[in-house]
């Protein structure tokens, strides 16, 4: 009980500081050791033991950092790191922002305002599957939707409220959060994509769309907004060739043409697909610059958006699974489980507990990725005692995270955006707010029809 009493006091500390904006690598690192020096008086196992152990509790856990490090930098860290590196390469060379442009073409010759909206909507959200970023999505959808959106006569904070929708289902096999699930369940990210996230997402997409489509005028109308047509530029590089929006999506059709599902002959890894379309755009780059030098130094974007990965996202997986670890060793898991177990509940309630604990996670931290990394781990231990699969687990505590970061208004996306269109992000968060809550209930309840009945 000691054990667990600390883990609390230390998880409300760092939930406290993550919403202060403190750097979440380093808060969930420092919990980590904490934990990690608590469990040596108080965990029910030691740190490390058998070969790993080295002789000293203390050292043991540091060498859990360095464990964690050797095991995540070969593998998964290795394939965020790719992707990384291709987003950043999509973003220089423009190829996002010809996705986007094609894609929101044919909302130039709709009139409607309530059907450019939705329209929008959708289109959001199959760009998401290509553009694992959050805030990265959102400003490429802010330089290309929102500026037709308000010029078919649809209110600015309307716009705003509905391509932040746009990632709260954070689904696609390059998708951060996604991949490290996947690795987690130990499946390949286009199984986790194709057989349970996406049987269990288009309910939610449908239901918030059709929410948006009533609560918006709704609000607006409460507002006062009277709707007129206005005119904001857009920024689209006009001159880039139409044909780069299909270097985007390469990727994708590469792992999943070539993914155990539909071919045994070729193997495709998400690293490898990441590596030979980028070797693509930058042919495309020396057909349109006919410069050799500039396009075969263009290579470093790859491999600088490789080390922004690591930066930002496989160093935050790595102290987020050290302070899983140290949650683990301190007993703090056991004990819950335990409680629910002793209550006499199942595994329904304990995902339905988990799911609560992200969304609220995420909406404390203004960040999915943090809420989700910090807990991933400890999905194959709770899976182990109920004696069901962890994917189950951790898919619902990855979808949740995106519900709950979308409806917080310190979430560094939704800031940057409502920050563009000059409305407040608190505005854009109680605009989302219904119909994204209601999309995580619809959420929870498609995860226990599909998976657990």
């Amino acid at each position: 009980m000691t054990g667990f009493l600390i883990a609390i006091v230390v998880t409300l500390g760092v939930a406290y500081l993550l919403y202060k904006k403190y750097k979440p690598q380093a808060v969930l690192f420092f919990a980590g050791l904490l934990l990690l020096a608590g469990a040596v008086y108080f965990g029910p196992t030691p740190i490390l033991s058998g070969k790993q152990a080295t002789g000293s509790t203390f050292v043991d856990v540091f060498a859990s950092v360095k464990n964690l490090l050797s095991s995540r930098l070969s593998g998964l860290g290795l394939t965020i790191m790719s992707i990384g590196g291709f987003v950043r390469y999509m973003e220089e060379c423009g190829a996002n922002k010809a996705l986007v442009r094609l894609s929101a073409y044919p909302l130039r010759f709709i009139k409607s305002p309530v059907a450019v909206m939705m329209i929008a909507y959708l289109i959001s959200h199959v760009i998401d599957i290509f553009i694992p970023s959050h805030a990265g999505l959102g400003l490429l959808l802010m330089l290309t939707l929102y500026p037709i959106m308000v010029n078919a006569g649809v209110n600015k904070l309307t716009a705003v409220s509905v391509l932040v929708t746009a990632k709260f289902t954070d689904i696609g096999p390059i998708s951060s959060n996604a991949v490290l699930a996947a690795h987690t369940a130990g499946l390949d990210p286009v199984t986790y994509f194709i057989h349970y996230q996406l049987p269990v997402v288009w309910p939610s997409i449908i239901v918030v769309g059709v929410l948006h489509y009533f609560i918006q005028p709704w609000m607006e109308r409460r507002e006062g907004y009277v709707r007129v047509v206005e005119n904001v530029d857009s920024k689209e590089d006009e001159k880039l060739p139409g044909i780069y929006a299909v270097l985007p999506m390469l990727p994708l059709v590469m792992v999943i043409a070539f993914s155990p599902l539909f071919t045994q002959s070729v193997k495709m890894d998400v690293v490898t697909a990441m590596l030979i379309s980028t070797v693509v755009a930058m042919v495309f780059e020396l057909i349109r610059k006919k410069d050799v030098k500039i396009v075969t130094d263009s290579i470093m974007i790859f491999f600088n958006g490789m080390s922004k990965q690591f930066t930002l996202v496989v160093s935050l997986i790595v102290c987020a699974e050290l302070f899983g670890l140290g949650l683990v060793k301190i007993g703090a898991v056991d004990t819950m489980i335990k409680w629910v177990q002793t209550a006499g509940m199942g595994l329904t309630f304990m995902v339905i507990v988990l799911s609560i604990i992200m969304a609220v996670s995420a909406f404390i931290m203004g960040s999915g990725n943090a809420a989700f990394f910090a807990f991933a781990s400890l999905a194959p231990k709770i899976a182990g005692v109920f004696g069901a699969k962890p994917v189950i687990i951790l898919l619902a505590m990855e979808l949740t995270a995106g519900y709950g970061r979308c409806m917080s208004p310190i979430t560094a996306a939704i800031v940057a955006m409502a920050a563009i269109a000059e409305v407040s992000s608190f505005d854009v968060a109680r605009r989302v707010g219904i119909p994204v809550f209601v999309g995580l209930i619809v959420n929870v309840i498609a995860i226990y029809v599909v998976h657990l009945m």
